[in-house]
């Protein structure tokens, strides 16, 4: 064996002590509702911060409205008494002109005022939602791989997109109507006792009915939209992975079930949907129905007083158009409260995300990684994803700087969760890793990461040029740098044929190109960062045998003085490797060059032999 290299072979323990591994909270799990009203809503709040100096403006143009439109029923009541005296008709021309002159003038300016409400509500939830989202995108930056294994994108984005959009709708259309809706309910009471106090109490009766309405409903809605939703966000996630999947769908010949799966997750997204609509809006009509009710008796009453010459007609008019403004807003309110369910539902989903624990933070003191020569020791490394599942078992292994390190084994037996490992992806359940003697823990994971270039078997390439796609491994390469790379991997052969070279727009995912094409740009991608250590995770397992062996060359280039490791199930392709790791359950079972493990007719050789046969067969 190269005396670079040390296999430890000593028997297996078990790790001791806490894990020091990934720590998150689970995957989100979907609440009928929400846990904490109070405490989501006063989270909610504190979004507000800078805004709530806006929010006593608009207080006070809702106050200002408020006020003009108590107006309104006045000025009518008085233009009624200025044609009648009692019962009997007396026109005042005089007074009724001026009356219907400041009865106009307080419309136009009760709508000056709507409009100023709501043009400031709206800018102030835009930026409220504004820091919202960003908080919600810049946490799920910070968060740890092992959150997006355990979540699917399309619940993620529904939370992102549907329960954000949720709280925004909520802020601008209800902040100012529960503004209004609180004064115009005093306000309108003030009035109607200062009118009459009998009819006041009359049109009080149905108040306790509406609260007990309102109560009983929001119980059961409250829930009903929390599980819409829960259901969206399911639906949006298969939506999501069936338009990523559709081709393997194609291939498979199982449109007709992701369709009917689709069809029954939207039966129940409607179902629960309907339910809660259905309740909701059970509301309102009943509500209209009490409010009916206490209307038709405050007229009756009122009529009796005018008949007993207590009060004027007037006064009955305006009185009803009071208790209108009384009950009208006991209405918004109830509905206000409704939505604002809806509301606390998806800001809990927000905050379940915001809540979430982030990747380690850097220890105090970390250490900034430079000049990094690549030498790696796996000291008694231990691994596990979840308590009950060990992945990877006491890995011991040193390796000095320019060594170039192949991966082997079958799938699942921890190839990839090494280099992931390397990265701080994962964080070791037990023992260390040290890169150039220091463990990597103490090192900040930005300064760590920089020194790697990865190739990953899932390319993945960003909607933008293939200019800019290259130069991701370095923002500072100008054109000259990016096209020197692509030669040099053999990109620009097939770049230059494209109708606007460079500077072709790659689609979504890269779906204009063939996956050979994008699995060679995302080399030419690594190759520019100029990494001291290299990972290539099947990186050519998508390019054509042709292909590979132009690559090839560009590879050994590359890999010259740093230090690599190679994943390759194609074993012809990593013979040349200085070490090749074959790993099985967990653990390193052979290790050595390519030679040193033929002869030993072990597991590797059962492999390499296994392929040779197998593409013998195909090619005969």
């Amino acid at each position: 064996m190269d005396k670079k290299f040390k296999y430890d072979k000593s028997s297996i323990r078990m790790p001791l002590g806490p894990r020091r591994g990934v720590k998150g909270k689970g995957s989100i799990k979907p609440v009928e509702k929400p846990k904490n009203f109070r405490k989501t809503l006063f989270r909610l709040w504190r979004y507000f911060g800078s805004e709530r100096r806006l929010l006593i403006i608009i207080f006070i143009f809702v106050i200002l409205d408020s006020i003009v439109s108590f107006l309104g029923p006045y000025f009518i009541g008085k233009s009624i008494d200025a044609m009648s005296s009692g019962l009997k008709v007396r026109v005042d021309f005089g007074l009724l002109f001026m009356v219907v002159m400041l009865l106009l003038f307080t419309y136009i300016l009760d709508g000056v005022l709507t409009f100023f409400q709501s043009w400031l509500i709206a800018g102030t939830a835009q930026r409220i939602i504004i820091r919202l989202r960003e908080n919600l995108f810049n946490k799920l930056q910070k968060l740890p791989i092992s959150f997006f294994d355990r979540n699917t994108h399309g619940e993620i984005m529904s939370r992102l997109t549907n329960d954000i959009e949720n709280v925004s709708s909520t802020i601008s259309q209800s902040t100012t109507q529960l503004m209004s809706s609180v004064v115009t309910v005093f306000g309108s009471f003030v009035m109607m006792l200062v009118l009459s106090p009998i009819m006041t109490f009359v049109s009080l009766i149905t108040v306790p009915l509406v609260f007990l309405l309102t109560k009983s409903i929001a119980k059961n809605t409250s829930k009903l939209f929390k599980t819409q939703q829960i259901e969206l966000g399911k639906l949006n996630g298969h939506i999501e992975e069936s338009i990523s999947g559709l081709q393997v769908i194609k291939a498979f010949n199982h449109e007709e079930k992701i369709i009917e799966k689709f069809n029954l997750m939207n039966r129940r997204l409607c179902k629960v949907g309907l339910k809660a609509q259905i309740l909701s809006g059970f509301l309102m009509p009943i509500m209209n129905v009490i409010n009916n009710i206490g209307f038709a008796a405050v007229a009756g009453v009122g009529g009796i007083l005018a008949v007993k010459d207590i009060i004027t007609v007037g006064v009955i008019a305006s009185f009803l158009s009071y208790s209108r403004q009384f009950t009208r807003p006991l209405n918004s309110i109830a509905s206000i409260f409704n939505t604002l369910q809806s509301a606390v539902a998806g800001a809990e989903r927000v905050f379940e995300i915001l809540d979430e624990e982030e990747e380690l933070k850097d220890t105090s003191g970390a250490k900034i990684l430079e000049d990094c020569k690549g030498r790696i020791v796996f000291e008694n490394v231990c691994f596990r994803y979840r308590e009950d599942v060990e992945v990877l078992k006491n890995i011991n292994l040193e390796i000095n700087p320019g060594t170039s390190v192949a991966l082997v084994g079958p799938t699942g037996a921890g190839k990839t969760t090494i280099v992931n490992l390397l990265n701080r992806f994962y964080d070791v359940s037990s023992g260390r890793i040290f890169i150039d003697g220091v463990d990597i823990r103490d090192y900040t994971r930005d300064s760590l990461r920089k020194c790697f270039g990865i190739v990953l078997q899932d390319t993945y390439l960003f909607t933008g040029t293939i200019f800019e796609n290259i130069r991701y491994g370095n923002l500072d390469a100008d054109y000259s740098q990016v096209k020197k790379v692509a030669e040099s991997v053999g990109a620009d052969k097939f770049i230059e044929k494209l109708p606007e070279g460079y500077n072709t727009m790659i689609q979504e995912g890269g779906s204009n190109l063939s996956q050979g094409e994008r699995q060679i740009i995302s080399i030419a991608r690594a190759v520019l960062s100029n990494p001291s250590i290299l990972i290539l995770d099947e990186a050519t397992s998508s390019i054509d045998t042709r292909t590979e062996i132009g690559i090839q060359k560009a590879m050994f280039k590359l890999m010259e003085d740093r230090t690599s490791f190679i994943i390759a199930h194609r074993l012809s392709t990593i013979k040349y490797s200085d070490i090749i790791m074959v790993i099985k359950d967990g653990r390193i079972v052979e290790l050595g060059n390519h030679k040193d493990l033929i002869d030993r007719k072990g597991v590797y050789y059962n492999m390499y032999y296994n392929q040779i046969v197998s593409s013998s067969s195909q090619g005969s």
